[in-house]
């Protein structure tokens, strides 16, 4: 592929804090970006050149958006595929379609993974109650009913402690289909994130240790040790070789348990991730840096860290008065999403900091 020359326009669609900071990574090396998403005023919009009002399954207004773009990417993977697909050779679309289909779908992510040599939990298709209770069986409890569509940060889930939940649980899902998944024992959370270019350079990034609150991620601390450093080879051999199945390009981000078996596949996002904001200060290459090198075809930058540690912490639910206390912090740096109003469990911002040991 040819490079997009500076000056060209990406359009991004979804208008949340991961578009605002593509938005200042594609600024910073030339590039402008345009922002499609329903919402009145999207904190991606505060740096773009321009916002455009549009709903996701609107073909119409995303062909008129798409012919004023030399590039489409998206920053959240609940946009549908189908309209996308609609738009056909108009305007390229990265990453592509199949990897958007795959990751909305938590069934078919799992036989995707599985049939690629992956580990993911045991799991089961739930369709009824019935099936659910079929599931348990199976399975056993503890486990955990997840929608196989629509769900992130702990929504859409519910655990199962016992077979008599099983009615409960059916219902707290509104009754959707969904995938039964058997709890599973594990040291540490982590992520792997990628880069993949047009010409299948790929470039990973040290993963992780991930913790969470709440089912939210709190803290990202990089490198992961331990089981997180002993697994990550093979975490990673599989994020590449799906990377490559897919014909992938941009950033790819993969969800593990360190377990005493070995990696176990948890999801997978085709987007930047929440995981790897700590390359902003921490890489050699942001991810989000990297995403636009990628889709606009540009060599990709090292993943390499600046310093030996670093460590990022969500801020949620904080306003920014409180989140500007951060700058009091010797070697803080401060990230502010600026999306109004501050509520329970809403992601505000987030801190990176830099260790030298």
């Amino acid at each position: 592929m040819t490079a997009l020359p500076t000056g060209s326009t990406i359009g991004i669609l979804g208008g949340g804090q991961l578009g605002r900071m593509l938005g200042v990574a594609a600024a910073q090396i030339g590039y402008r970006c345009l922002v499609y998403a329903p919402e009145e005023n999207p904190c991606a919009a505060a740096v773009a050149v321009g916002h455009v009002r549009g709903d996701y399954d609107d073909v119409d207004a995303l062909r008129d958006f798409a012919a004023r773009c030399d590039a489409l990417t998206y920053e959240f993977e609940n946009v549908p595929a189908a309209p996308l697909r609609a738009l056909g050779d108009a305007v390229a679309l990265h990453p592509n379609a199949d990897a958007l289909e795959l990751a909305q779908d938590r069934l078919r992510e799992k036989d995707y993974i599985l049939s690629h040599g992956g580990r993911p939990a045991d799991y089961r298709e739930v369709d009824s109650r019935e099936t659910l209770e079929a599931a348990i069986d199976a399975i056993g409890v503890p486990a955990i009913l997840k929608t196989r569509r629509f769900g992130y940060d702990g929504k859409g889930q519910v655990r199962i402690m016992s077979r008599n939940e099983a009615a409960a649980a059916w219902a707290d899902i509104g009754k959707r289909p969904a995938v039964l998944e058997a709890m599973v024992a594990f040291e540490r959370e982590f992520s792997i994130i990628l880069a993949r270019g047009h010409d299948g350079d790929t470039r990973v990034y040290p993963p992780p240790d991930n913790r969470h609150e709440d089912g939210i991620l709190s803290r990202s601390i990089a490198p992961g040790t331990g089981l997180i450093a002993e697994q990550s080879a093979a975490a990673a051999d599989l994020a590449r070789k799906v990377a490559e199945a897919l014909g992938y390009v941009g950033v790819l981000t993969f969800e593990f348990f360190a377990s005493a078996e070995g990696p176990v596949f948890n999801e997978m996002a085709p987007r930047v991730h929440n995981s790897g904001h700590w390359t902003i200060e921490g890489a050699q290459c942001s991810q989000f840096e990297n995403h636009i090198r990628a889709i606009c075809g540009l060599p990709l930058g090292s993943t390499a860290l600046t310093l030996p540690r670093v460590e990022m912490t969500n801020l949620i639910g904080i306003d920014g008065e409180e989140a500007q206390r951060w700058l009091e912090t010797p070697g803080a740096h401060l990230h502010f999403y600026d999306k109004g109003e501050a509520r329970p469990g809403r992601k505000m911002g987030h801190v990176t900091q830099l260790f030298t040991e």
